[in-house]
């Protein structure tokens, strides 16, 4: 099956900035299905993904690796096949000598959920073996909001505009994810 104007030559495809002049995410792409790519400031390939929602990937994309997200290509299908957008993924890849892109650990940064324990120091370690449920889920809490803290700096800093919420029940179990 092929779909009209459908390019497997990444190369081919133009570059656009992932945020722009107004530090926004392209609204065009809100409720596109397609695939895409994400690349760093220097325009190295950093990701590639597809998504039944582009605009909800990349600001998902956006928080989890605020500091590899400048440029973008992508392309876009009026129909969900997750075939020809796995096709589409894989022949993109493969223009790329970069096993990075398909390394399961590099691809759960991009699209897991952010684990904030690893920022636990030795003394919040320490608390959090000897505390009690209660105490537990309020470190991780805190823990989480600290990293939240980092991400949106990160994000200001870039003049990103993008409205970001997280999920507040995943950070009791240290987690950050958009809700």
């Amino acid at each position: 099956m092929t779909i009209k104007n459908i390019t497997s030559d990444l190369q081919s495809l133009n570059f656009f900035p992932y945020l722009d002049n107004d530090g926004l995410i392209n609204e065009k792409l809100h409720k596109k299905i397609g695939v895409y790519a994400i690349f760093n400031k220097n325009k190295h390939i950093q990701f590639i993904g597809y998504s039944r929602d582009i605009y909800l990937s990349l600001k998902q994309h956006l928080v989890r690796q605020p500091n590899n997200c400048y440029w973008l290509k992508f392309e876009t299908i009026d129909n969900p096949n997750r075939s020809i957008l796995e096709q589409i993924k894989k022949d993109w890849i493969s223009q790329y000598k970069n096993s990075i892109l398909e390394s399961l650990e590099h691809q759960a940064l991009w699209t897991q959920p952010i684990d904030a324990k690893i920022q636990m120091t030795e003394e919040d370690k320490k608390d959090y073996a000897n505390g009690n449920e209660i105490s537990q889920i309020k470190l991780l809490k805190t823990i989480a909001r600290q990293v939240q803290n980092n991400i949106e700096k990160s994000l200001s800093d870039r003049g990103s505009n993008v409205e970001i919420r997280f999920n507040p029940k995943l950070k009791e179990k240290g987690l950050l994810d958009l809700k």
